[in-house]
């Protein structure tokens, strides 16, 4: 029986994963979390085989659960089920310890059939990202801009690109607005860009951002 832990802060999103995993006879949902500190204690605390993982959860964001989860309990597969579409997040969550991403729009039968590759130790890659990956090293093509930038700034960086100002980005974090300033002036630098406008065009033109 492979066991699974949801971890999603909308009721209505657990509740329609552990209907689409009770049809199935060797899989059962034995944990659920609405945040991300919940989904470490569980995950501390229970025996799990996976760990489905929203990426946007209040509090800890997905990215560093993620890491931590891995850090923790290496043994447990985590799978990121995000609505952002996969160049937002897909190679970050892999290159984190993920086994696997999908969007809230795959189908049933995919978060079945990446539940169980990733229960026997694999990883589970969509048709479209794996063609993605092999087209960048094929073609030898150079990591973007935002590849460079660290999960923290990324995460700000998409902030910025939204329209966030730096005070509200700096309630959202839990950061101070100082501290958001730093990140800001790091990001452009290591984009090669001098204002915040270079940067949504970048995010936008990259669909970084909706």
């Amino acid at each position: 029986m492979i066991k699974i832990l949801i971890a999603d802060d909308h009721p209505v999103v657990r509740k329609g994963l552990k209907e689409i995993i009770e049809d199935i006879p060797d899989m059962v949902v034995s944990g659920e979390a609405s945040n991300g500190q919940e989904a470490l204690e569980k995950a501390r605390k229970g025996d799990f085989d996976i760990a489905v993982l929203d990426i946007s959860m209040p509090g800890i964001s997905g990215l560093d659960i993620l890491k931590q989860l891995k850090d923790e309990k290496p043994e447990l597969s985590v799978l990121v089920l995000s609505m952002y579409p996969e160049e937002q997040y897909a190679v970050r969550v892999l290159r984190a310890g993920a086994s696997g991403y999908l969007t809230k729009e795959s189908a049933p039968e995919e978060l079945i059939a990446a539940i169980r590759k990733a229960s026997k130790g694999g990883k589970y890659i969509s048709s479209s990202l794996a063609e993605k990956l092999a087209f960048d090293l094929e073609t030898g093509a150079g990591r973007p801009l935002h590849e460079t930038l660290s999960d923290r700034e990324y995460q700000v960086m998409r902030m910025i690109a939204s329209g966030k100002t730096g005070k509200e980005i700096g309630v959202e974090l839990f950061l101070s607005a100082k501290t958001i300033s730093t990140y800001r002036s790091r990001i452009l630098e290591k984009m090669k860009m001098k204002s915040s406008a270079e940067l949504t065009h970048y995010a936008l033109k990259h669909g970084l951002v909706e």
